[in-house]
């Protein structure tokens, strides 16, 4: 009664081995497959053109503000209101705001047109990121840091995010001829498409609309 028993256990203990290894080869290989369809979601990136990185340095030390007090309070009141569903506390939203204003006027862009954007982007997540790498409120590549020079500048920043976006947008319409719906789908890597120039416009008459 032993010695069957103590082959059946050296037998039980070859097959387990045997199936542990196998099981390690199934790991291995599902683990590399993991790995090459993550590479390949990540879009190759263009290389950066010069006038644009020229831009975004230049941006980096600019600011603006509201044309007076009264267009101020006029335009913060009406836009905190309606960014309330995405940011509840008041001081958050209306600092947001500001800032959206100020690097939307620097780019010469319409500042509800970028809040259109964030909203797609991030849906006004400072700290959003996406399945490619792409951070904050515009969702804007870290690549670009060191693009032009800032590698220790942080996306998540408001302010730091809204200059790049704003940067990277008016750069794209101006190369567009403004032509909106190209630079958009430029922006968000989808060029020749209109899936996410509509995505913004409907964003933007929806609910930042222009009194």
């Amino acid at each position: 009664m032993w010695w069957p028993t103590f082959a059946a256990c050296c037998n039980d203990s070859a097959g387990g081995r045997r199936r542990r290894h196998r099981g390690r080869i199934l790991a291995a290989a599902l683990l590399l497959a993991c790995s090459l369809l993550a590479a390949a979601a990540v879009p190759a990136r263009e290389p950066v053109d010069p006038e644009l990185r020229a831009r975004l340095k230049e941006a980096v030390a600019r600011s603006e503000s509201f044309e007076n007090r009264f267009a101020a309070q006029v335009w913060l009141m009406d836009m905190s209101q309606r960014l309330e569903p995405h940011i509840r506390d008041h001081g958050e939203r209306l600092e947001l705001l500001r800032q959206v204003h100020a690097e939307a006027r620097r780019a010469d862009l319409s500042p509800e047109l970028v809040l259109a954007v964030i909203q797609v982007e991030s849906n006004f997540n400072r700290f959003a990121i996406s399945s490619a790498g792409a951070r904050g409120l515009m969702q804007i590549m870290p690549f670009w840091l060191e693009e032009i020079g800032r590698p220790d500048a942080n996306l998540f920043r408001v302010r730091t995010n809204l200059r790049f976006g704003t940067t990277i947008l008016r750069y794209y319409l101006d190369r567009e001829n403004g032509d909106l719906t190209r630079a958009l789908a430029r922006y968000n890597g989808s060029t020749g498409q209109v899936w996410y120039p509509n995505r913004v416009y409907r964003a933007l008459n929806q609910r930042w609309y222009r009194q």
